[in-house]
C-alpha cells in the first residue's frame, strides 16, 4: 500500500493515511493497521474512512510530548469536508456536548456545489467522531456518513466517507520549531469533485 510520507525527521514522520485503514486495531483486533505497517508510536488517531495527515512518533518520549500537545489543544488540525446541504451564514461554529463533554467546531463554506458544500473544518477539541457528529447534528452530515446518518437519504451517493485532514501545525517536540504541513485531497475526492462539479 501507497503510504505517502508528507514529513520526517529524527524523531517524527507525518504521513497522508489513506482511507479505508484503521489507525490502530480496533475491538474486533484487524491486523493490518497503519501503526503495524509503519511499526511506530501513534500520536492521535483518524477513523478508518477519514484521509489524510496524521502524526508518528519515533520513541515513546516523543509521543507522550505530542499526546499532551494534543491534549493542552496547541495541535491545530484542519480539514477538509463535503457535507449535504449548504450550512446557512457559510461559516460558524458548533458548540454542542459529546457524550456529555464540551466539543467545539469551527467551519467556513468554501464552496457551494448543488446539493453540497466543500466545507474547511477545525475542530478545537478532540472528541471522538466530533466533526461528523457536530455536521449530523446541525442537519448537514458528511458525505459518505453511514454511523451517524442513513447513506439511503442522501441524494448524492459517495462511496466513502468525504473527510479528509488537510492541515496540521504544531510546535516540534524537540525542537520547538513551528511546523506546518498540507497534504492535496486523494484521488477518490477529486474525482467525486470533478464527477459533480
Amino acid at each position: 500500500m501507497n503510504i505517502p510520507i508528507i514529513y520526517e525527521d529524527d524523531w517524527i514522520l507525518v504521513v497522508d493515511k489513506p482511507s479505508g485503514l484503521l489507525t490502530v486495531p480496533s475491538p474486533k483486533n484487524e491486523q493490518r493497521t497503519l501503526t503495524s505497517i509503519l511499526g511506530l508510536y501513534p500520536c492521535h488517531r483518524l477513523d478508518r474512512d477519514t484521509s489524510g495527515l496524521i502524526i508518528y512518533a519515533k520513541d515513546e518520549l516523543t509521543q507522550r510530548k505530542i499526546a499532551q500537545a494534543f491534549k493542552n489543544r496547541l495541535v491545530r488540525k484542519t480539514y477538509i469536508a463535503l457535507v449535504r446541504g449548504i450550512p446557512s451564514g457559510g461559516q460558524g461554529e458548533i458548540k454542542n456536548r459529546i457524550e456529555g463533554m464540551f466539543a467545539q467546531t469551527r467551519y467556513k463554506v468554501i464552496e457551494k456545489r448543488r446539493d453540497f458544500a466543500i466545507v474547511e473544518v477545525k475542530p478545537l477539541t478532540g472528541r471522538t467522531n466530533q466533526i461528523r457528529i457536530h455536521f449530523k447534528q446541525i442537519g448537514h452530515p458528511v458525505l459518505g456518513e453511514t454511523k451517524f446518518a442513513f447513506r439511503r437519504d442522501f441524494n448524492i451517493k459517495a462511496k466513502r466517507l468525504m473527510l479528509h485532514a488537510w492541515k496540521l501545525e504544531f510546535k516540534h517536540p524537540e525542537t520547538a520549531k513551528l511546523i506546518q504541513l498540507t497534504c492535496d485531497l486523494p484521488k477518490d475526492l477529486k474525482d467525486f469533485l470533478d464527477k459533480h462539479a
